[in-house]
């Protein structure tokens, strides 16, 4: 067991790949990761109207996600899979604290102020315990998962989902039930068990709808007719489709988009900046970008599918389809295809904390390859 990660480099590696590796990064992730970053701060710097703050603090933000990355990627994945129960527990009871004690700001319950840290958010912890925890869960068990092991999975990812849809969070709900799901999807279950479970998702919607806040079914309602209320609850989907589809196919050039540029488009800087993408660059940069985030996918999965035991790919492979959840609900929401539930582009919207969150992932995922026996 204490050979399992000793690593020795294949004959025929290239130097570079070399000393990437004796830092535990890989090259091809780490680039693409890079690309969509740097890709991220032009479309900002256009979003900001050339606000060097707004583009600096950024610059820092990403900074601090890629070194957090680098320490993520240092650490050996026996770590991760004797500490994961730990960090389960410890983030669905800062979930419980947050409820009781928690502070609140626009009208949600969602961040902690401990002495000496600064204010931060117990649910962006569970988007890397969820995934984690079931993978330790199931590493050791018989795959695909009896009935009994099944329901501990959904379980363990129900339930910090559902303490986070109470803050109120969908988006982060939404994003931690999805990454729980997916381990459980790549255990090798039958497709009918998951399709079951959508089919009773559906039959409980009544129950959510009355479980929901005002302003979460607005959104619902929003999505259903953005037309019902278009200068009020609908004015940010409106204006988003407009922009995406005013960029037609090259785009109206950077810095010249007339719905983000004269402010029709909101939040254009955060949710909805692939709405700026879209009128600036056109298809051809959603297509880009979209290209980036396949290759970022497709190299962390390949990763996971290379791993050496089930903690490995079931993490790794769960890490990643958190970063794909966050695409997928990100444009589907800016394009009219999902309620608005406020999930950020990953790496390209501004701010910090999914940045660090899913870049910390990534380094979950490459300490997974690099350490691994060659």
């Amino acid at each position: 067991m204490a050979q399992d990660y000793i690593r020795t480099m294949p004959v025929g590696i290239s130097l570079a790949r070399r000393k990437l590796y004796d830092v535990h990064l890989d090259p091809w992730l780490l680039l693409a990761l890079a690309v969509v970053g740097v890709f991220g701060l032009v479309v900002l710097n256009s979003a900001a109207h050339g606000d060097r703050t707004i583009l600096n603090n950024q610059m820092l933000r990403l900074g601090v996600a890629f070194g957090a990355m680098l320490l993520a990627a240092q650490v050996n994945p026996r770590v991760y899979l004797r500490w994961s129960p730990a960090l389960y527990v410890a983030g669905l009871t800062m979930l419980v604290v947050v409820l009781v004690v928690g502070t609140t700001a626009k009208g949600a319950q969602r961040w902690l102020d401990l002495p000496l840290l600064p204010r931060f958010q117990p649910s962006e912890i569970m988007k890397l315990a969820v995934p984690l925890a079931i993978a330790w869960y199931l590493h050791e068990r018989p795959l695909p998962p009896s009935w009994r092991d099944l329901g501990v999975s959904i379980a363990l990812f129900t339930v910090p989902a559902g303490l986070i849809f109470l803050q109120p969070d969908l988006g982060t709900a939404l994003l931690v039930a999805g990454g729980g799901m997916a381990v459980v999807l790549l255990s090798g279950v039958r497709w009918r068990i998951p399709l079951a479970g959508m089919g009773l998702a559906v039959a409980a919607a009544p129950l959510l709808w009355l479980a929901m806040r005002d302003y979460q079914r607005g959104r619902v309602l929003t999505f259903l007719d953005p037309e019902r209320d278009p200068l009020g609850d609908g004015w940010n989907i409106i204006q988003s489709k407009t922009a995406l589809g005013s960029g037609g196919f090259a785009g109206k050039g950077i810095g010249d988009g007339t719905q983000s540029q004269l402010e029709f488009l909101p939040e254009s800087r955060t949710d909805f900046i692939i709405a700026v993408i879209g009128e600036e660059l056109g298809l051809i940069g959603v297509t880009l970008l979209l290209a980036l985030y396949l290759v970022v996918v497709t190299r962390a999965l390949l990763i996971a599918v290379r791993a050496q035991d089930t903690f490995g790919r079931l993490g790794a492979g769960g890490l990643t389809l958190v970063f794909f959840a966050y695409v997928f609900v990100n444009i589907a929401m800016v394009s009219g295809l999902l309620p608005v539930v406020g999930v950020p582009l990953p790496l390209v919207s501004y701010g910090g904390t999914s940045a660090i969150t899913l870049l910390v992932g990534f380094g979950i995922v490459m300490a997974i390859h690099t350490h691994r026996r060659w």
